[in-house]
């Protein structure tokens, strides 16, 4: 065994267990706080939510590894494969939540007046979907066996291979999303850029704008989560072509437990609403006057 998997297993546990307590925080401030219950709030709901699992669900995977390598056990442990196909559910929830706020925010700019498509019942629907979608499309892979014990890196995931299931759960749960909401923010700018060519009312024309920020900043958010968890993009891409590194999913994981830390702390920083409504409850004080709602 080596002493830097103990590190890496304590680093993941503590990372997780801060993400975990925030997102409390956050879930319970939306649940009991009337001015958030609005639709761009369901949405952040979504997304914390979808974190929170995935948090936990890792969570219980680093408390699981740091046990075995402690122990110097290398065989599955309790609900492991369990454990991996929830891994692949949540991600793919909270890249499609993503993708929803997006959507929500191009409906109101180019739909104002079709109230249908901006209802809550509507918005709420749309989020049955994406979970049912991610909880229905893993299961083939833990039933199968693809989903599988790798001993080196003591966890239940599909093994990083050219194959047909990564190709598609790559496209499923990271390039699909991804590349949907940058073309809605894509679009969204093309619209508001005619909008200016065009004599229109300003109020009309600022809440195009202020939209269109809203959808920037969750590209911005999702972009940075990519960035950041490139080495598992970057061991995905070596194994179309040969055998990754021992370790592989060890120092992925790092990276994506980082990553989640730092949806947290995006969301808190770009939801004005989420802010807000967090300080009141610890008694703190804006230092800066804030903008205006925008959520």
């Amino acid at each position: 065994m080596h002493s830097w998997f103990i590190v890496l297993d304590i680093f993941n546990i503590v990372c997780l267990t801060f993400v975990i307590l925030v997102l409390f925080v956050f879930l319970l401030t939306i649940t009991f706080d009337k001015t958030c219950h609005t639709i761009p709030m369901i949405h952040i709901a979504n997304s914390c939510l979808a974190t929170l699992i995935c948090a936990s669900d890792i969570y219980w995977i680093s408390v699981c590894t740091l046990r075995n390598d402690l122990q110097q056990i290398y065989n599955e442990y309790l609900f492991c494969i369990f454990g991996g196909y929830l891994t692949y559910v949540t991600c793919a929830v909270l890249n499609y939540s993503f993708l929803l706020q997006a959507f929500y925010r191009y409906v109101i700019v180019t739909y104002p007046s079709n109230l249908f498509w901006q209802s809550q019942r509507c918005q709420i629907l749309f989020a049955i979907v994406a979970w049912a979608y991610a909880l229905i499309f893993p299961i083939t892979f833990m039933f199968n066996g693809e989903i599988i014990y790798n001993m080196h890196n003591q966890i239940c995931q599909i093994p990083l291979r050219l194959s047909f299931t990564m190709i598609f759960v790559t496209m499923s749960l990271y390039v699909s999303p991804l590349l949907l909401t940058i073309l809605i923010y894509y679009r969204l700018v093309r619209y508001v850029y005619r909008m200016n060519k065009r004599i229109i009312p300003v109020n009309t024309l600022s809440r195009a704008q202020n939209e269109l920020k809203m959808v920037r900043r969750t590209v911005t958010l999702l972009c940075t989560v990519f960035i950041i968890d490139f080495p598992y993009a970057l061991f995905l891409f070596i194994s179309f072509f040969t055998i990754p590194p021992r370790y592989h999913f060890r120092i992925a994981y790092v990276f994506i437990n980082v990553g989640l830390a730092c949806v947290i702390i995006i969301l808190f920083q770009f939801t004005e609403q989420l802010r807000s409504s967090v300080l009141k409850i610890f008694n703190l004080q804006l230092g800066t006057t804030t903008e205006p709602n925008n959520t």
